[in-house]
């Protein structure tokens, strides 16, 4: 197995845990995703996306199609995804995607968590090489052989395919997304959920009390309503 499946072990549980968390995530996903490319998620295969992943997450129907129509009027201001780069206590380097509607108060939040927990906002560009920014794509194991499947996706550009408990999983390169996508789509088989990680090249172990001093951070940064996802270099 490769480091794609040793992170999404290690993320596993650490997961939106929350419910309500979730939707909201999805319901900015669904605006960001309309707003970029229509209502119709036959000619928006990003829209697509977002609503297999609202189906992973059993949201109701009813709420995927009111954040739709919401999403479609013009009146509805826009969510601009903003990316923040930082450093935890003891050098652990931290990722953070948000999606806001007001970057100023984005920036104020979370300047605030790095500052209370003995952390520093970084510049752009200062730890994101740290990190691969992957896409990836689940879809059932039944009737599927991964390793077949794997040599057939790597000219689509996967570069590691794997069970787990819940189906297959297919990362790729950020790029690739489209391809796998469409030939997915091409090959009638279902994409149960799909999405973007960053995977981080490097990580560091830490000792019991400097990892409380990094999860302080970590969870105050993820308690904020614009924050769609937090990476780091941390050992989980």
């Amino acid at each position: 197995m490769g480091r794609a499946f040793e992170f999404r072990k290690a993320r596993k549980m650490k997961r939106w845990s929350a419910m309500s968390k979730a939707f909201t995530r999805i319901g900015k996903d669904i605006v960001i995703a309309v707003k970029e490319g229509g209502p119709d998620p036959d000619s928006n295969s990003r829209l697509r996306a977002v609503i297999q992943n609202a189906k992973a997450v059993n949201m109701p129907k009813d709420n995927v199609e009111r954040a739709i129509k919401r999403a479609s009027d013009k009146s509805l201001g826009d969510y601009k995804e903003v990316l923040f780069e930082g450093y935890a206590p003891h050098g652990i380097a931290i990722l953070i995607e948000t999606a806001t509607d007001n970057n100023t108060r984005t920036v104020a939040n979370v300047r605030s968590y790095f500052n209370k927990c003995n952390g520093n906002l970084g510049t752009s560009g200062s730890v994101e090489f740290m990190f691969d920014h992957t896409c990836n794509f689940r879809i059932p194991a039944e009737g599927i052989d991964p390793e077949e499947l794997e040599l057939e996706m790597i000219d689509f550009g996967a570069e590691e395919v794997f069970v787990d408990d819940d189906g297959i999983l297919i990362y790729a390169p950020f790029e690739s997304f489209g391809a796998i996508q469409k030939e997915l789509e091409n090959r009638n088989l279902e994409i149960l959920s799909s999405g973007f990680e960053r995977i981080p090249q490097v990580t560091k172990q830490l000792n019991e009390e400097e990892t409380a001093d990094v999860e302080k951070l970590l969870e105050k940064i993820e308690e904020d309503d614009d924050v769609q996802n937090v990476y780091h270099t941390m050992q989980e």
